[in-house]
């Protein structure tokens, strides 16, 4: 098998996996007063400080969640509900979010009465920093933009935007879960108030994630109870995942600059060993400015959905990158809002390379992709030709 959808999930580290292993076989609730509630408490503190020095930030900044959804939510509505006032209801929010951001925006503004702007981005997918000085006012709650696309892999000029919007005096919320570990991610030099990471996306566990959240930036908590996590966030910690998202995270920012050099050789390969597979296949996003492990391609007269089943019947996995809505395939919201065609959208496909990628996955999928676009494109054929028959 192999396996192209690191973006989605890539496999625990084996030091992660192994630190959470011996805090699974410990006792206690780190809100305890007693010797095992105290010794939960020491591990939680630990991987803070030690999450904290990795990413530059301060360990009080540091809010453990359940992973990139829930922090997201956290950021835009907490910061939103915290600022807003009868003249300050605007979000701003770019339109190529992940949709834990974009569904959370849609939701205020159906719900809580917010007034939206959306930043729509260049062909590459970028969102420009002019894009943004345009529409801030003092109008504005907060500005959502992501350090990192998830479909395209095009990197935004994240410090530039931050420092737009705190000039204006409004808080900037980056989800950068695809960006650690794939380029140099520093919460205080980013400028950002608020950042959004998630643990299996970096080789940590499922379930667990954070919230870099400046201590000055006013957040109305989502969850209440017991007032853990600066009281931002309620709920009994999960020590041993947190345990191993710190490891994780450590090692992602440790081995960051040659991993990241290693995956975008072999992201090159494969892009040029599908090119000569597939002479008119297109790269989507920037070809420079973009994350070392992700190639986002659009293979022309082919539908993703039926080019990503063909793929994994033969044993290769990856991801379309596109929403399905009542099993009806659509277009990627981030290709339309770069001005691609509804009908040459449909037909992408992301391949994401994380650490445990090979050149033999590579070889594998050059070996395999002439043929599948073949009969997917037969396939297109023959089903347009039914369709007019019917009409």
């Amino acid at each position: 098998m192999a396996y192209f959808d690191h973006a989605a999930t890539t496999p625990m580290l084996p030091g992660a996996i192994e630190a959470m292993t011996r805090a699974l076989s410990t006792t206690g609730n780190a809100s305890s007063l007693h010797t095992s509630g105290r010794r939960a408490r020491r591990a939680v503190e630990e991987a803070r400080e030690d999450i904290a020095d990795a990413l530059g930030a301060r360990p009080s900044e540091v809010i453990f969640t359940s992973g990139g959804t829930e922090s997201d939510n956290l950021a835009v509505k907490g910061v939103y509900w915290a600022r807003r006032t009868d003249r300050r209801r605007r979000v701003v929010a770019s339109g190529v979010e992940h949709h834990a951001v974009l569904d959370t925006v849609q939701w205020l503004a159906e719900h809580e009465g917010a007034e939206v702007t959306w930043l729509e981005p260049d062909e590459l997918g970028r969102i420009r920093p002019e894009a943004l000085a345009d529409v801030l006012d003092d109008d504005v709650a907060v500005v959502t933009a992501m350090w990192a696309n998830n479909e395209v892999g095009t990197i935004n000029p994240v410090a530039e935007l931050a420092a737009l919007a705190a000039a204006r005096g409004v808080p900037l919320h980056t989800d950068a879960v695809q960006a650690l570990g794939a380029v140099p991610v520093d919460f205080s030099a980013s400028g950002a108030s608020a950042l959004t990471l998630s643990g299996h996306k970096v080789g940590g566990p499922y379930g667990v994630g954070l919230l870099l959240l400046g201590r000055d930036v006013p957040t109305t908590p989502l969850l209440h109870g017991g007032g853990q996590e600066r009281d931002v966030r309620s709920g009994t910690l999960d020590v041993p995942a947190i345990v191993a998202l710190a490891t994780a995270v450590r090692h992602a920012v440790t081995e960051q600059l040659a991993h990241a050099g290693e995956l975008a050789a072999l992201r090159d390969e494969l892009v040029a060993e599908v090119r000569r597979a597939v002479p008119d296949v297109v790269l989507n996003g920037d070809p420079v400015l973009r994350l070392p492990g992700n190639a986002h391609l659009t293979f022309p007269g082919c539908e993703g959905d039926s080019l990503l089943m063909l793929l994994d019947a033969k044993g290769i996995e990856c991801s379309t990158g596109s929403a399905c809505t009542a099993g009806v395939a659509q277009p990627s919201h981030v290709l339309l809002a770069m001005g691609v065609d509804p009908v040459p959208a449909r037909g992408s496909l992301r391949f994401s390379l994380g650490h445990t990628s090979t050149p033999a996955e590579v070889r594998e999928l050059a070996g395999t992709i002439g043929p599948v676009v073949e009969r997917a494109r037969t396939a297109g054929i023959a089903g347009m030709k039914r369709l007019k028959a019917e009409v």
